[in-house]
């Protein structure tokens, strides 16, 4: 089966061809990054009309390098939700009118399920049953996964998002946008020891996240300081080492909840250099196996998209007449493959 599939649920254009039997073909993505820079953030009205210029062109481009005609397409996926709804209606609306100019099917895709799966495409792909931590700019979840599709949320965030906190802290320091990456390359010059900053909600049961008193607590170390370029290095150092040491102590309790020895991590901050270092540590230390995408494949892209929706199609998955779009999307509520 030879899915195309394309992703538009925030500021970033990716469109990918996968083939079940020969795997990825090709990929291609555009990200939006210069266009909202000055802005310090995602401008949705932005996104939504970039999208419209970048998509088909990106589309042509992929499916010539995937060597690839659309008598050879099987089935398209793309992203359904979450995320931006006029972001969303471009990638949908081009998928469902491709889909029925080719006359093949169209499957919509939860976007963490994309993230989810991203594993799956590298050469020792993780096996079922798993934990998988996904963590972004607009989620920070445990979940237990079975299979494709069986999916039951452990813990997630009550407030901000893992992504989201770095981006806001990032603002604080005075870093540019995208503010996460940024903030961990000035935590590199930072000092360890200099600030304690607290763990959130690790010193109770359960799994899951707050941030947010995290932020406040990084607003009121770096006020107390001359905010000289070391000091927000400190204070970057400190941010990022309790998030990460946060997401480690939780993800170590959702393994030994689940008795499983596979951890998944994915998502834009399964790209952090300082959490895929720690976990590697632990999971030698403790004896399970932790898997990550590659980089290109931890921020939004076609080709997990494209993945998902093959394992979907091949489930016999399609889509009722009307286009789907969901600005919000739990998880739990999407039926096994």
């Amino acid at each position: 089966m030879n899915v195309l599939g394309i992703e538009t649920s925030c500021d970033e254009t990716a469109v990918a061809v996968y083939d079940s039997r020969r795997g990825l073909l090709a990929h291609a993505l555009f990200s939006q990054v210069k266009i909202h820079a000055e802005y310090g953030g995602v401008v949705p009205e932005l996104a939504s009309r970039d999208h419209v210029r970048k998509l088909i062109p990106l589309i042509r481009q992929v499916m010539e390098e995937a060597k690839t005609a659309p008598a050879d397409i099987s089935g398209i996926a793309y992203t359904a939700g979450p995320g931006l709804i006029g972001a969303l209606l471009v990638g949908a609306s081009v998928a469902r009118s491709l889909a029925w100019a080719w006359d093949v099917p169209s499957v919509a895709v939860h976007h963490m399920e994309g993230h989810l799966l991203a594993p799956m495409l590298e050469p020792e792909p993780p096996q079922y049953p798993f934990v998988a931590l996904l963590v972004s700019g607009g989620h920070t979840q445990l979940v237990r996964v079975e299979a494709v599709g069986h999916y039951e949320t452990l813990g997630e965030s009550l407030d901000d998002a893992a992504g989201e906190a770095f981006d806001k802290t990032a603002k604080m320091l005075g870093l540019g946008y995208p503010g996460g990456p940024a903030l961990a390359r000035l935590a590199e010059q930072g000092v360890r020891g200099r600030f304690a900053f607290p763990r959130p909600m690790t010193d109770r049961p359960g799994l899951d996240f707050s941030f947010s008193g995290l932020k406040t607590h990084t607003l009121t170390t770096l006020a107390a300081t001359e905010a000289s370029l070391q000091d927000k290095a400190d204070v970057a150092f400190a941010f990022q080492e309790a998030v990460v040491e946060t997401l480690i102590i939780k993800c170590r309790r959702a393994l030994k909840q689940c008795g499983f020895q596979r951890l998944v991590v994915a998502g834009g901050v399964s790209a952090n250099r300082l959490m895929r270092e720690k976990l590697g540590q632990t999971a030698r230390k403790e004896g399970y196996q932790v898997f990550f995408p590659r980089l290109e494949f931890c921020t939004d892209n076609g080709a997990m998209i494209a993945y998902a929706g093959c394992q979907r199609l091949l489930g016999g998955h399609t889509e009722p007449p009307e286009i789907l779009s969901r600005p919000r999307w739990p998880l739990d509520e999407l039926e096994p493959a």
